[in-house]
């Protein structure tokens, strides 16, 4: 039996299966078989997962057009593909012939919490430094991260995806994203109608709570407002039809389709607050039109500074709804977080939680039918509520099966048992569902609890997972963020970019350099420099030079649209300065510089480094995190600008006055 322990957000793992070292699906290695292609000057192929119609799957489309599928590399497709082409947004994605909605409406999801999506998607790979091919993501698979290794052919009809098809011809990740997921899952097919909450837990490794709409549970949108606030991913769906497929309403929602949830917010409506949910159709198209809709009146009734900064009238599928209209028009919320922060509301807005995790199996001739099902006498497991917390959800239990292993095999009924006491308990809890999670959320008073995990079919040997969430019943001395690896800055779940932006616009829909100072120093800093013991901080010059780069309308302030991407870049090599720096001295020298330089596939010859340090470091050659940003940053810009303007062999021109605009502002 795995027992794994976490307590006040700090994760002890026992085994391999971290984002930090996954286990390799399938036995294949990444790296190693990426070099042996190299060394062969050969292009991967993944016979574990060929380019042959029995990865689609039999039934998503007829035999003849399944027949017709080229599996195509996007260097037979468009020229200068790029994996990742000015960041990962849910705007790249398109859905294509497979009805996996649910799918890429948490992939919208993740896509907006970045801590999230880095452990998803490794930045060890691209079309340009070390091709060859081949491409992994990593996915939570039952207890276990997973690093799922493909080759780059993608399936193609009549020149169309088949798969999820980007939004930019040159950008692939959407559709090489999926065909690992696809073949996690053992095919297409198995993507063709889902679970949202199923992508979301294998998105996160958390637990994922489902609220059904219809019922409208009373602090319903205090949980959505506590999601929000904790960089929680939020996926819903809609009733189904009366008819087999999707049905567009009058009012563009669409009947059976899963959406994401990207934010929410309370705008001043006549003299009150109108509270309004943000979503997002993964189709790209296709939107809500009644109230708070892009071009609906009642935007013209808001403050004008709340309507410049969330009001965006385009067709990209995104769109506002209000709290009423929401719950009328759609039948889930599924929330999920690595610890059911969303349940973090009112008193207990800064709560923390632990967690005990355990692996075992109900096996044959072990177990016992009682009333409630087939019972493990082994597996039972006990947790003692300390403190009385009537009003709100203080333990989460999660119960997980093994996913099946083959296509025809089915999930088993499962649910547990939750008794009060060790001897002679009372069944407090007991359901079965055929799901591969069943969850549910409890308010405990003081006392010792019993939770059994069980089936209600006998003699089938399957293994599970349990998760049990407790609420922490004492703050901790050192607060941290609730469930989160260690190093994990609270910025990054507690400051999303756009609240960030609001907060220090001061009621403006832009930034200046000086309130640009204040983010980088304040919120983003904060953490950073606490862990590295540095004081070095973000001069006026510093964000000036950023805010130019960034400053596309050339009007020296920056709109939200502008500070997203200096948002990624500024994470970014945050994220590799601390890797970088393991003396934790605040400080990266030139051989440093080197690596990132070349990680980030930016070309880099040993006299243009030497001026990069002279330009950027101190008098010892070396650079602080706030120079090492702006040297990055700029050098990562300038290269794709040029590229951009190249592309394709084109012969770069400038006239004296563009070229002194670039040196001169820039």
């Amino acid at each position: 039996m795995y027992q794994k322990k976490q307590e006040q957000g700090v994760e002890k793992t026992w085994r391999p299966g971290s984002p930090i070292s996954p286990q390799n699906f399938l036995n294949q290695d990444f790296v190693d078989l990426r070099d042996h292609c190299l060394s062969r000057g050969t292009l991967f192929e993944d016979d574990t997962f060929p380019a042959h119609f029995s990865s689609i799957g039999p039934r998503i489309l007829p035999d003849d057009k399944l027949h017709q599928i080229q599996w195509r590399r996007p260097y037979d497709m468009v020229e200068n593909p790029e994996l990742i082409l000015d960041g990962v947004s849910r705007f790249d994605i398109l859905q294509g012939i497979i009805a996996d909605c649910w799918f890429l409406a948490a992939l919208g999801s993740l896509t907006v919490q970045q801590r999230f999506l880095e452990n998803v998607v490794p930045k060890d790979q691209d079309f340009r430094r070390s091709y060859a091919g081949i491409f992994h993501f990593r996915f939570w698979h039952f207890g276990d991260w997973v690093d799922v290794v493909i080759d780059d052919r993608l399936p193609i009809l009549n020149g169309r995806y088949v798969s999820v098809h980007p939004r930019s011809a040159r950008e692939f990740w959407p559709p090489l994203l999926e065909k690992a997921y696809a073949k996690l899952r053992g095919s297409y097919q198995n993507l063709h109608w889902g679970y949202i909450s199923e992508a979301l837990v294998d998105f996160t490794g958390g637990v994922q709570v489902s609220f059904d709409l219809q019922k409208q549970p009373s602090p319903l949108h205090e949980t959505i407002k506590a999601a929000v606030k904790s960089g929680c991913l939020m996926g819903c769906t809609t009733p189904k039809g009366s008819s087999p497929g999707n049905v567009t309403l009058k009012n563009g929602i669409v009947l059976g389709h899963a959406y994401t949830v990207t934010w929410a917010a309370e705008v001043s409506y006549k003299h009150r607050k109108e509270c309004l949910i943000r979503m997002w159709n993964p189709w790209g198209h296709g939107e809500w039109r009644g109230s708070w809709s892009d071009g609906s009146v009642e935007w013209d009734q808001v403050p004008a500074e709340y309507k410049n900064y969330l009001h965006q009238n385009k067709n990209d599928g995104e769109f506002w709804i209000s709290y009423q209209d929401f719950t009328d028009n759609f039948s889930s919320l599924c929330i999920c977080n690595n610890a059911p922060t969303f349940l973090n509301y009112g008193e207990h807005s800064n709560a923390t939680w632990s967690l005990d995790m355990h692996v075992s199996q109900w096996p044959q001739g072990s177990s016992e039918r009682g009333s409630s099902g087939v019972l493990s006498r082994k597996a039972q497991y006990s947790i003692q509520v300390p403190e009385p917390d009537p009003n709100t959800f203080n333990v989460v239990v999660s119960l997980m099966q093994r996913p099946p292993n083959t296509h025809n095999s089915q999930l088993l009924p499962i649910g547990f048992l939750i008794s009060r006491g060790r001897t002679k308990p009372q069944e407090i809890n007991m359901k079965f569902e055929r799901a591969q999670e069943v969850v549910n959320c409890f308010h405990f008073s003081p006392g010792i609890y019993t939770i059994i995990p069980a089936t209600s079919q006998e003699g089938h040997e399957s293994e599970f997972l349990l998760r049990i969430f407790q609420r922490n019943s004492r703050e901790p001395n050192i607060k941290l963020s609730p469930m989160v690896p260690k190093d994990m800055p609270r910025w990054n779940k507690d400051n999303s970019y756009e609240e960030v932006f609001r907060r220090y616009a001061n009621q403006s829909s832009s930034l200046d350099a000086s309130q640009l100072q204040r983010i980088l120093n304040d919120v983003f800093l904060k953490d950073l420099m606490a862990s590295l013991g540095s004081g070095d901080r973000f001069n006026f010059d510093s964000c000036r030079s950023l805010l130019a780069l960034m400053d596309f309308k050339a009007n020296g302030r920056l709109i939200l649209q502008e500070f997203e991407p200096l948002w990624r870049y500024l994470n970014k090599y945050k994220e590799i300065f601390k890797k970088e720096d393991e003396n934790k001295s605040g400080f990266l020298d030139i051989s440093c510089l080197r690596r990132v330089t070349q990680m980030a596939g930016l070309s880099v010859d040993e006299k243009l480094l030497q001026l990069m340090t002279i330009r950027y470091g101190d008098s010892s050659m070396r650079l602080g995190f706030p120079d090492f940003v702006c040297c990055m940053i700029r050098f990562e810009t300038m290269a794709k600008a040029f590229r951009n303007l190249s592309a394709g062999g084109r012969q770069i021109s400038f006239s004296e006055n563009q070229w002194m605009t670039i040196i001169m502002y820039c």
